[in-house]
């Protein structure tokens, strides 16, 4: 007979609930909680607007600076690429210094840039801009999932990384009448320097309120709330280069990276294409694409914030803690694969937009779900040098979605074949969540003592 825990299908543990402390959370922990959770929620709001900005003043900013599509296209990689590859460093870096020393710094970086952003006058001048506005970027939701893992026990941490998890969704739906509103009041230079200043106050905010756990006086009563494994001793730990890369030799963290790979290609294809595929393919009008493309992401929002209600319930009726994040993510990226196929030949176009909102709400259930996954399947002091592994693997494979569906609508002058490669992609990411994360990430330090 099989062992069931080396089988990947959930197996619950009636006794799991009881191993977690029971203390109640005291009105410090509370409070904590809630500023830590709503910064994060306003920065990420703030990040998504910010990498949004040069997408809605694209025409705006390419007659400007004389610049033709192929030129704008490697204006727009330049954020994704330095994005990606500042995920390397990062997680032993966060790990070091704290979430709040490491995202602040990077939020006040990336509002410089998007700052200067309003001041440049060539290519190569915007395009650095850029690139630190992808390298500013980059700690946001690694520091975000260490935060949660610090300040939050491990059976309540779904629902807030539901909700951190919604920013994503929300500020696509936020940011054409905001980006657009500034654009036209005051030109779209003064819009990036809008931008870049709101980022620098609330750079200081987070900076003033925000505390690493680590660093707190808490009474006994206070850390009895937290897991056993995530107390002082393991706050106090940083993470070694021979962990780092002992991370690379077990089968979950492969599955962490990889299978993100699936949620980000689908995500950075319809942030980038879901305008023009409303305006060329539904022949929808450039008044109409702005407030239909804005619909499907609040059904985006719902689906990160079911994905931190599903993880919990899961949890509380005995799943293991990693089965209860895995499952959403699988459920969303098959959901993904199904109704992005159903979009992709729908000959009416009411019936693609709701189809949309279904593919919308399963894709950010699936990414709320690879988020709250880092936040059980490592040790507290690697959570973030995970986080940023998968950011790093699936902003990586996501680089390519804009490209390859450039291409493919270029020859083929439809949108479907990008579709179905989308929905396969989506599909072998789930295959990959299921088949390799099945254990916790392994302290390989504490195995050997």
């Amino acid at each position: 007979m099989p062992n069931p825990a080396s089988t990947p299908f959930p197996q619950p543990n009636p006794n799991f609930s009881s191993q977690l402390p029971t203390a109640p959370k005291t009105r410090t922990v509370l409070l904590r909680q809630w500023i830590s959770l709503s910064l994060l929620v306003l920065i990420g709001i703030v990040c998504i607007l910010d990498r949004s900005t040069l997408a809605l003043a694209n025409s705006d900013v390419s007659r400007d600076l004389k610049l033709d599509p192929a030129k704008m296209g490697l204006l727009l990689s330049g954020f994704s690429i330095a994005y990606s590859l500042s995920q390397l460093p990062l997680g032993i870096i966060l790990d070091r210094l704290g979430a709040r020393l490491v995202l602040g710094a990077g939020l006040l970086l990336w509002s410089i840039a998007q700052l200067c952003g309003g001041f440049v006058h060539t290519l190569r001048q915007f395009m650095v801009a850029r690139i630190f506005l992808g390298i500013g970027e980059s700690p946001t939701y690694p520091a975000g999932a260490k935060v949660i893992a610090e300040w939050f026990n491990q059976r309540e941490r779904g629902r807030p990384t539901g909700i951190f998890l919604a920013s994503p969704t929300i500020a696509p739906a936020l940011a054409p009448p905001i980006i657009t509103g500034l654009m036209l009041a005051f030109g779209w230079r003064r819009m990036f320097i809008i931008m870049g200043a709101a980022g620098i106050v609330l750079a200081a905010i987070w900076y003033l309120l925000m505390r690493d756990r680590k660093h707190v006086s808490l009474t006994p009563a206070e850390s009895a709330y937290f897991d056993s494994t995530n107390d002082i001793a393991a706050l106090q730990r940083t993470l070694s280069l021979n962990e780092w890369l002992q991370l690379f030799l077990q089968p979950s963290t492969w599955g962490i990276v990889g299978g993100f790979v699936g949620v980000i290609y689908t995500i950075w294809l319809y942030i980038n294409w879901l305008p023009g595929y409303l305006e060329f393919e539904r022949h929808l009008t450039v008044a109409r694409t702005g407030w239909v493309a804005s619909i499907p992401y609040l059904f985006g929002t719902l689906g990160a914030l079911a994905c931190g209600w599903a993880a919990d319930f899961l949890l509380s009726r005995g799943f293991s803690p990693i089965d209860s994040r895995k499952w959403p993510i699988c459920v969303g990226l098959v959901g993904t694969a199904l109704f992005t196929i159903l979009v992709a030949f729908t000959p009416n176009t009411v019936t693609a937009v709701i189809y949309l909102c279904f593919v919308m709400f399963f894709i950010y259930l699936a990414s709320a779900g690879a988020w709250a996954l880092v936040n059980v399947a490592a040790p507290n002091h690697m959570v973030a040098a995970v986080g940023c592994l998968q950011n790093f693997g699936g902003y990586l494979g996501g680089s390519f979605a804009p490209v390859v569906t450039g291409f493919l609508v270029k020859h083929t002058h439809s949108f479907a074949g990008s579709l179905v490669l989308s929905s396969a992609v989506s599909f072998i990411s789930a295959l990959v969540y299921f088949t390799l994360v099945t254990h916790p990430i392994r302290d390989s330090n504490a195995a050997r003592s």
